[in-house]
């Protein structure tokens, strides 16, 4: 389902050629060159039946590219662990990768480990181009173990890039790259909710389309 997130005084273009079929679909293009995508955002739901803090259970990673794989440059969202440099359990971090190569790796201010039966768990994954800087972060996060997390600044990692735009992104990537990495039997759901892109001339759409990595949405 998508929905254009637009002032009603603009009509919207399907099909750009210079994009990729999904976004062909999604993004409306103002007459002159094609857009171009500058920022995506992620709305992912994480619902967790029994949790077992002695066993650091579950432990949950969520993957984001601004390509079409995760071979180069992608940012990887650990929940209730942090696996670096080595590992720790419970806390949220947020990892930078060169295909399987680590590059860097920032964590939120809680350190607790999940141990609330049916919790709820939501936050937002956002990529963004900005001056030759390819900017990741976690916002708007909300939780029961953690509370509120991303609204400080800590889950973000900069790099500079030599991509122009984010049109290679692809939400598929995210879900099968992302997963209930150790005991997947006390998750309800993991679910990519929805998807926003910014275009280089403003405009905005989102897809309302639910992508489940595990349970039902």
């Amino acid at each position: 389902m998508f929905r254009h997130v637009l002032d009603d005084r603009r009509c919207l273009r399907l099909g750009l050629i210079a994009l990729p079929v999904w976004l062909g679909m999604f993004v409306a293009a103002l007459p002159g060159p094609a857009a171009e995508i500058v920022r995506v955002e992620e709305d992912w739901q994480l619902q967790v039946a029994t949790p077992d803090p002695v066993s650091d259970a579950p432990q949950v990673t969520c993957l984001i590219s601004p390509l079409g794989d995760v071979r180069s440059i992608h940012a990887a969202f650990e929940l209730n662990q942090r696996s670096l440099p080595h590992f720790s359990a419970g806390g949220l971090q947020l990892q930078l990768w060169n295909g399987e190569s680590p590059q860097g790796n920032v964590q939120a201010a809680a350190t607790e480990i999940m141990g609330q039966p049916d919790e709820i768990v939501t936050w937002t994954q956002s990529m963004e181009i900005v001056g030759g800087v390819l900017k990741f972060a976690v916002i708007n996060g909300h939780s029961t173990t953690w509370g509120d997390f991303g609204g400080d600044g800590l889950l973000k990692i900069d790099v500079p890039t030599t991509l122009t735009n984010l049109n290679l992104y692809d939400p598929q990537v995210s879900v099968d790259n992302s997963a209930v990495g150790f005991a997947a039997n006390r998750v309800t759901s993991l679910v990519l909710k929805r998807v926003r892109v910014v275009t280089n001339t403003g405009e905005t759409a989102e897809d309302t389309t639910p992508r489940i990595v595990q349970g039902q949405p």
